[in-house]
């Protein structure tokens, strides 16, 4: 089993499927919107015990609605909410929703994470601005996008550095394509102790993120566990994601996606999954292969869900750019 990066290296190498970035550096902190060009079959898996989520029972296999039209990820805490109505608000004018007796209704998941206490201008008045930006990364949404300080990634941060908005994809041998989406602003680190070498150095392909694999040996602080905020105890964080294929799957498959992708969280921070992360993965299946993947070719599928994804974060981290006001100091500046 060989994986290779698909030519953008960025989510959108999944067909149909575009990224809008918005984002406010006196507040540090955005919004990123993941536009579907025709509605996509959708599932989620949460596994932090601290998530903050807008439609999310909705895409549980059970439950009616098959597809979404977008997924809007979001900084703010709970008031990162509103991005999705922003969002929304972008669709409706287009004509883009679920059809319920005449009424077209766009179909927005949404996550939060906590970037409040990252050093940005928060006092925003009576209403927060998270509505407006997500209209606008709606407005934004094309194939090519940056890394790093940018959308929902912008005021991100890890255990001793900022955090970012990471993507990548990888191109199966049967001509599937994954994707991952992910804004890194989990609890734990990127990068073992304190060194430049990221914990997902194992799944990196060629130099996408520094190249440098893991250090030989482990120095002796990889053990320790490190965590942000850890002085005055831990307080929200979370990673947010999206792994996206253009396979043919089921509703069901499409959950069983998102749940492989957590292991990319695992694999690429340490540790993942706390009580104090709200981590979370949605799954956009847009069938534009065609291919429905048989149970082995499923296999292969799930596992380069989890490696695709752990290389999306580490280059979140990899690709952060310093800003005034930072808190953290970014990969880039690490000796």
């Amino acid at each position: 089993m060989s994986f290779r990066a698909a030519p953008r290296n960025l989510i959108t190498d999944v067909a149909g499927l575009k990224i809008g970035n918005a984002q406010d550096a006196r507040l540090k902190s955005g919004v990123t919107a993941v536009l579907c060009d025709e509605p996509a079959v959708a599932g989620v898996q949460v596994l932090g015990g601290a998530p903050g989520t807008r439609e999310t029972d909705l895409l549980e296999p059970h439950n009616l609605v098959e597809t979404v039209n977008a997924i809007t990820l979001s900084g703010g805490s709970a008031f990162g909410l509103d991005a999705a109505s922003g969002v929304q608000a972008a669709l409706r004018e287009k004509g883009i929703g679920f059809n319920a007796f005449g009424h077209i209704v766009p179909i927005v998941p949404a996550a939060i994470l906590f970037d409040l206490a990252n050093g940005g201008d928060k006092d925003w008045g009576r209403y927060p601005p998270y509505r407006e930006l997500g209209y606008e990364a709606a407005q934004n949404a094309g194939l090519d996008f940056t890394l790093g300080t940018i959308g929902a990634g912008t005021g991100a941060t890890t255990a001793g550095l900022k955090g970012g908005l990471g993507s990548a994809s990888t191109v199966l041998a049967n001509g599937i394509t994954v994707g991952a989406l992910a804004a890194v602003n989990g609890v734990g680190s990127a990068t073992v102790g304190t060194s430049r070498n990221f914990w997902a150095a194992a799944q990196e392909i060629g130099t996408e993120f520094g190249g440098l694999g893991l250090p030989h040996p482990l120095p002796p602080e990889s053990q320790d566990i490190v965590l942000k905020h850890r002085r005055n105890g831990p307080v929200e964080n979370t990673t947010i994601a999206v792994i996206a294929t253009d396979a043919v799957l089921t509703k069901a498959a499409a959950k069983r996606l998102a749940i492989a992708a957590h292991d990319g969280f695992a694999r690429a921070i340490w540790p993942s999954h706390t009580p104090f992360d709200g981590d979370l993965v949605f799954a956009l299946a847009t069938g534009k292969s065609g291919i429905a993947p048989d149970p082995i070719a499923a296999i292969e599928l799930y596992a380069a869900a989890g490696a695709t994804m752990a290389r999306a974060i580490a280059r979140g981290v990899h690709a952060a750019t310093p800003a005034e006001g930072d808190l953290l100091p970014v990969w880039s500046a690490r000796m």
